[in-house]
């Protein structure tokens, strides 16, 4: 019979090893600064917690909000927005290192996304606030004075981010954890409810990156490839034609669909616009459409104009090959996915830049015999 030392120690052992940020609950917390609050709740993003204590008489909330930075360098925000449920509009404190390594908290009005600005004068007045960071969790401490008295329900949004460049936030992650760490607050129930539509935006975005990867991405360099290797071949002809067709048919289709998700993504996301990304992305859609119109105004071989109606064919499909690959990269570098979609959309392109240079190689000699046995043809007299 084995001793119950050995399961008592392993026991230790594995305790020992799990992350007490992970491990804790917002029940579980004390500080040292002895500061006690009534109200508790383990938010349901990014592995936060709020503590906080309402003077519904002086309209005085205490909060401590503790939260695990991306890196050590990196800062911790909470935020009351008094219009919205979202970042927009948001009264920010934001904990951070400063350049000797103390923690610092400042106070920022995020008018927009693009509009970020230190801002003594916020909604609600700051009479304290202070920071520390130790066992891997940065704690904000603060005493707010609200402007409405009564008000018992607030929207507030709390964020983390990796580091901090010349004493500003830099930009924070796009996962769903971080547009989703948002919700309403009741200072008296205790409540924290989270904001569902932060679901199905990500959802619209992943809709959106597919439906783009798979059209602009995919099918349309398939299309091309189709276009410029096969015809090569007698037998091909006119298979090939179809097949080209087809596939650059079923791109167009698909990427409009995916174009009137992003145009709906960005109907949604009030003061969030990827300029360089939306710019190409109608630029794809116009040259598309007309690929498509050209392809009904499309000479037969012997048409005098058909020389001419091939050079602006080619040189808009080429175009929009090189359009179409740096947005698809534009895509993931907002939506910011798991590093293996990334990977696997890079294999792709591989896999059929692999395939183009072994068909441009083959075309290439095809074509060379051809001329090789013409010249070596003997005059028929």
């Amino acid at each position: 019979m084995s001793s119950p030392v050995i399961p008592f120690a392993l026991f230790v052992v594995i305790s020992s090893l799990i992350s007490p940020s992970l491990s804790q609950t917002c029940s579980s917390q004390k500080f040292t600064n002895k500061k006690v609050y009534t109200r508790c709740s383990d938010l349901p993003a990014l592995k936060s917690f709020l503590h906080w204590r309402y003077d519904a008489e002086n309209s005085t909330l205490y909060i401590a909000f503790v939260a695990p930075p991306d890196k050590p360098d990196g800062w911790i925000a909470w935020a009351i927005n008094p219009n919205d449920v979202g970042m927009v509009g948001a009264q920010t404190l934001f904990a951070f290192k400063n350049s000797k390594g103390e923690m610092v908290v400042k106070t920022y009005d995020i008018s927009s996304y693009s509009s970020i600005k230190e801002s003594s004068k916020l909604w609600f007045d700051v009479k304290e606030a202070a920071a520390e960071f130790s066992g891997g969790l940065m704690r904000l401490f603060a005493t707010l004075v609200l402007p409405e008295k009564g008000k018992m329900t607030l929207n507030h949004v709390w964020q983390v981010g990796a580091s901090v460049t010349n004493g500003f936030p830099a930009k924070h992650n796009f996962q769903p954890a971080n547009l989703n760490s948002k919700g309403t607050l009741d200072l008296l129930s205790g409540e924290s409810k989270t904001d569902a539509s932060g679901d199905s935006k990500v959802k619209k975005k992943n809709i959106h990156g597919i439906l783009n990867a798979i059209s602009w991405g995919m099918l349309f360099p398939i299309g091309i490839i189709i276009a410029r290797y096969l015809r090569t071949f007698q037998s091909a002809d006119p298979a090939w034609f179809y097949l080209h067709v087809s596939f650059q048919c079923s791109a167009y289709v698909i990427g409009v669909a995916g174009w009137a998700t992003g145009l709906k993504l960005g109907s949604e996301s009030k003061g969030i616009t990827y300029h360089v990304h939306r710019n190409i992305g109608i630029t794809l859609f116009c040259l598309a459409t007309l690929q498509v119109f050209a392809l009904l105004l499309r000479p037969k071989k012997d048409h005098k104009y058909r020389l001419y109606w091939n050079i602006y064919h080619h040189g808009v499909g080429y175009t929009m090959l090189i359009l179409s690959l740096i947005n698809v990269f534009k895509g993931l570098d907002i939506l910011d996915p798991a590093t293996k979609w990334r990977s696997a959309y890079i294999v792709i392109l591989v896999v059929l830049g692999v395939i183009a240079l072994l068909l441009e190689v083959i075309t290439w000699i095809v074509v060379l015999r051809r001329k090789s046995n013409k010249s070596t043809k003997p005059y028929d007299g």
